[in-house]
């Protein structure tokens, strides 16, 4: 119920920064990721995620991991891919072997400065979003889609192999 209101109420300002052209300083493709990003956390939180972090930075390295959330004492670092329409390769074919690893490098930074030892479990999740107009929001979520290593050789392959397992493909109302 929460979260639903707070989703409202971010919609509600969403569209008075429109009215008042403020959203517009950025490209539409930003502008499209970032709804995708609200949406997913939103999408988390219906589903008992507690999110601690959206487009955390390390400040000297490039990259931001979208989501950082709990589920239950397991630390999740979220991908999210937004699409408004459907392609031929689905949104999650676009975490390659250089994203894939640019996360990991985030994600040990965003592990290294919490306090307490030893580090807790942790596992890389990611969201396809499709914000097709006219319809409701599509969530498609890869649990464990990556691991914290991977082999050069495997990671030439198809995008789309040694995926976690697809937990969820639901419709926002």
């Amino acid at each position: 119920m929460r979260a639903e209101w707070l989703e409202r109420t971010l919609a509600g300002l969403d569209s008075v920064a429109a009215r008042r052209g403020r959203a517009a300083s950025q490209p539409a493709h930003l502008l499209t990721g970032i709804e995708g990003e609200e949406a997913a956390c939103f999408y988390l939180l219906g589903k008992g995620y507690t999110v601690v972090a959206r487009r955390w930075s390390a400040g000297n390295q490039p990259g931001d991991l979208d989501l950082v959330a709990w589920q239950g004492p397991i630390l999740c670092f979220f991908e999210v891919k937004t699409r408004t329409a459907r392609d031929l390769n689905p949104a999650e074919s676009a975490v390659d072997f250089h994203k894939r690893n640019v996360l990991r490098r985030l994600a040990r930074q965003y592990v290294r400065q919490l306090p307490g030892s030893p580090a807790p479990q942790a596992r890389f999740d990611v969201i396809s979003v499709y914000l097709e107009p006219g319809k409701p929001a599509e969530f498609m979520h890869f649990e464990n889609a990556f691991g914290w290593r991977e082999a050069r050789r495997q990671a030439t392959t198809s995008p789309l192999s040694g995926w976690g397992t697809r937990t969820n493909r639901a419709r926002s109302v």
